[in-house]
């Protein structure tokens, strides 16, 4: 082709592989701004709502106390108040000592915590592999 070219037609390989490279590095660049200031506001609504699931936690724990109140208020029309307090923290006692035999048994359950069967499994694949190699 004879007359004038256009720039692109002027530049060299070089050159061009070197703007390929700037433009990837500047697109890397901004994608990783945009990923950093995805993550900031989603961390930001993860610690929102971690905050209002601990306040809700705290106020399940005063409804508790409340219907546990209640409970002693009503077995106090038929009993002395003294006696009320004592049946609602028997059968306290009661659920939490359940409640206790059941998550010892689920630990013990759980222990040792190493992955058993995954190593079993391991020791017989390194048996089979070493099989294989002397045959």
């Amino acid at each position: 082709m004879t007359g004038t070219h256009s720039d692109l037609d002027r530049t060299s390989t070089g050159e061009l592989v070197g703007r390929l490279s700037e433009q990837m590095s500047q697109l890397v660049r901004g994608e990783m701004r945009l990923a950093q200031a995805e993550l900031q506001a989603k961390g930001k609504r993860l610690g929102l709502g971690v905050g209002m699931a601990g306040a809700a936690a705290v106020l399940t724990w005063f409804a508790v106390a409340a219907l546990i109140g209640a409970g002693i208020a009503t077995l106090a029309l038929v009993l002395p108040v003294w006696a009320s307090a004592l049946i609602a923290a028997a059968l306290l006692l009661v659920v939490a000592g359940a409640l206790g035999l059941v998550a010892r048994s689920q630990a013990t359950e759980a222990s040792p915590v190493i992955p058993e069967q995954a190593i079993a499994g391991t020791q017989r694949d390194i048996e089979t592999i070493k099989k294989g190699v002397h045959r």
